[in-house]
């Protein structure tokens, strides 16, 4: 029987220098490359804010962790949690008069409904299975 070699620590990143990934290892050009322009075009003051603002942000995006997962994933599943959160709150649009007055209306309704639904007799679902079953190409006379 062949044997296979299995991969393990698939989750693990590809390290390029020393314990530098490839993501990481583009932030920080990024992140420096930000810097740089920042350094050419600003006076020294407002290059040094920069610096600690744009060289602080890149250090997290690429080193920080967070339950195991990278920032700028956490970054992300917070926005999307902000944007549509978990917990449904119910708002109470009607007054206890008026949650009454549909209690009583519903059954009226609810046994007119049923009295439109139709019985199936056995013939016409067998039919109705053979359609689903055969994907649409029975064809019941």
């Amino acid at each position: 029987m062949d044997q296979f070699v299995v991969p393990q620590f698939i989750d693990v990143e590809d390290k390029i220098f020393g314990p530098v990934t490839t993501r990481q290892f583009l932030i920080l050009l990024t992140g420096g490359l930000f810097v740089f322009i920042a350094y050419k075009t600003a006076d020294m003051i407002l290059f040094i804010f920069l610096l600690a603002l744009i060289g602080g942000l890149s250090l997290i995006l690429a080193f920080v962790k967070i339950n195991g997962q990278p920032f700028h994933l956490f970054l992300l599943n917070i926005t999307q949690t902000m944007r549509r959160p978990g917990l449904r709150i119910w708002s109470k649009l009607y007054t206890n008069s008026e949650l009454n007055e549909l209690r009583k209306v519903a059954p009226e309704a609810a046994a007119l409904e049923a009295g439109s639904v139709r019985s199936i007799s056995y013939s016409r679902l067998r039919d109705l299975a053979l359609v689903v079953n055969t994907g649409g190409l029975y064809k019941p006379d």
